[in-house]
C-alpha cells in the first residue's frame, strides 16, 4: 500500500529503531510508547488486519513476537508484558497494516486493563452458538 507508513518503514523510506528483522518480519520501537521498550512487530508484506495475514506468515510473525517479548522483558527489566493487536478503526487500529504490540509492564506503572462487563442470564449460550456457526 503506497501511503502506508509501515510499508515505508519496511522499504527504509522512513527511519525506525529496528530491534529485529528477517525476510518476512520487522520489529521496531513504537515512537509513541505506552512504556519505554514498546515494540511493534509487523509482517513485511502489507496486510490490513490479523484476519488477512496468511496462516504460514502469521506463524512467523507470532514466533518473532514470542522471541522479542523475551528480549524486551530482559532488556527493560520488566515485571511482565502485554501482547496486543488492534484490528480495524473501531478497535483502535491507527495504522491499517497488521501489527502486534509488545508493551513491557512494571508493577507500579499505573496502567489498567479495560473495563469488563458481564452477561445477562441466558445470554452466553446463543452468543457462543452464533460464534461457533461463523467459524470458517
Amino acid at each position: 500500500m503506497a501511503d502506508c507508513i509501515f510499508c515505508k518503514i519496511v522499504k527504509k523510506e522512513i527511519p525506525s529503531s529496528t530491534v529485529y528483522e528477517n525476510k518476512k518480519v520487522l520489529a521496531f520501537l513504537d515512537i509513541y510508547p505506552v512504556n519505554k521498550g514498546h515494540v511493534l512487530i509487523i509482517p513485511k508484506k502489507h496486510y490490513d488486519t490479523l484476519t488477512d495475514i496468511p496462516d504460514e506468515l502469521l506463524a512467523d510473525v507470532i514466533k518473532a513476537t514470542k522471541k522479542i517479548a523475551k528480549s524486551v522483558m530482559k532488556a527493560m527489566r520488566a515485571d511482565g508484558f502485554n501482547v496486543g493487536m488492534n484490528n480495524y478503526k473501531a478497535a483502535g487500529q491507527l495504522v491499517p497494516h497488521a501489527h502486534f504490540h509488545i508493551i513491557p509492564r512494571f508493577s507500579n506503572d499505573g496502567l489498567k486493563l479495560w473495563a469488563q462487563g458481564s452477561y445477562q442470564e441466558g445470554e452466553m449460550k446463543p452468543i457462543a452458538e452464533s460464534i461457533k456457526k461463523n467459524i470458517a
